[in-house]
């Protein structure tokens, strides 16, 4: 079978997984300890910040735990939301170019946030941009199931997704061409650029219990995934429900790339990327790769935004251009390799 030979072929490459596993967590890690330390990481930047540390120690904690603790944590939580998503999405599909976009949930989000944006739902409180932003993930989700019906094929749901992304990016694009003020289409134009700059801890809370919740849906897939490698008939044959699987999958990419989405903006192919570069390294079963892409899109989206910092101290890049900036690239060399194998 297809699967079972690039089962073997994965596993005939792959380094031992506790090791790898511990590797991506320290490789995040690392991340996380370079964005507490200064803005710009350099020796001059760590030695401003240990003398503001030993002169005054209680703003060089308020700086860390109100400033970048937060944004180092929403980093991780983005980062890892995207990273799972786009490995579930590939084994559920088993197509190398899908990823959290495709059923909507990214674009349906920032329609919401759009919308917020619009109203001038923004001057009312800083967390009308974050609500709106979920609440246009759930309504996205929504709209899909309605479309797709009880029992759909995998085609089915990618048409689907296709059509809700389609129509929430032409309804965002609506409202930035009604937009009564400039200044409020460039803060949107921003907003939907991606960033994790200005946040505290009350986006982490808002963003928290959904993203949970979609994490616990899609690391249950794990095995079911693995059986679908060889095939429904297979999958079916070993007790895979794949009406349950496919629910779990769309329920659980659309909760926790929603609530991700409405808080940090469109930070793109971190779900596209992740899943191909830790594949060779963990072999072809998904149920090794889902913990794996989760920690990898963590310390990717932790490094991105510390390469951000870096070479924009004074007005900062936006984190999903240089997501985009990567990930463009690898998406053009993965279409030329599936092209030259003739898939």
């Amino acid at each position: 079978m297809i699967g079972e030979t690039r089962i073997a072929a994965g596993r005939s490459r792959e380094i031992p997984f506790p090791l790898l596993l511990a590797g991506l967590a320290l490789a995040g890690l690392i991340a996380a300890g370079l964005g507490l330390v200064a803005d710009r990481i350099s020796a001059t930047a760590l030695a401003g910040f240990l003398t503001l540390l030993s002169e005054d120690r209680e703003t060089a904690l308020a700086i860390l735990t109100e400033v970048r603790l937060p944004r180092i944590v929403l980093g991780a939580i983005v980062g890892g939301t995207l990273g799972l998503s786009g490995a579930a999405l590939q084994g559920w599909l088993r197509n190398p170019l899908a990823e959290p976009g495709l059923i909507g949930a990214s674009a349906a989000a920032a329609l919401g946030a759009v919308i917020a944006f619009y109203f001038g739902l923004g001057s009312l409180s800083q967390f009308a941009l974050p609500a709106g932003g979920v609440i246009g993930a759930m309504a996205g989700l929504g709209v899909l199931l309605l479309l797709v019906g009880r029992d759909p094929s995998v085609l089915t749901v990618i048409l689907a997704g296709v059509a809700v992304t389609a129509f929430a990016g032409a309804l965002t694009q609506l409202a930035l061409n009604l937009a009564p003020s400039p200044y409020a289409t460039l803060e949107v134009i921003t907003w939907l650029m991606g960033s994790l700059a200005n946040r505290s801890f009350e986006h982490v809370w808002l963003a928290l219990p959904m993203t949970v919740v979609g994490w616990v849906l899609l690391a249950g897939t794990g095995r079911a995934l693995d059986a679908l490698t060889v095939g429904e008939d297979a999958a079916r044959s070993m007790g895979v429900n794949l009406t349950r699987l496919r629910w779990r999958i769309v329920f659980g990419v659309g909760l926790s790339v929603g609530a991700a989405v409405s808080v940090s903006g469109i930070i793109g192919f971190v779900g596209l990327v992740i899943p191909h570069l830790l594949r060779p390294l963990v072999g072809y079963m998904p149920s090794r790769l889902l913990p794996a892409s989760a920690l990898g899109g963590a310390a990717l989206v932790l490094y991105a935004d510390v390469l951000v910092r870096y070479l924009s101290p004074g007005q900062e890049l936006k984190l999903g251009v240089v997501t985009a900036l990567i990930g463009a690239p690898f998406f053009l060399l993965l279409l030329m390799e599936v092209r030259r194998r003739g898939q």
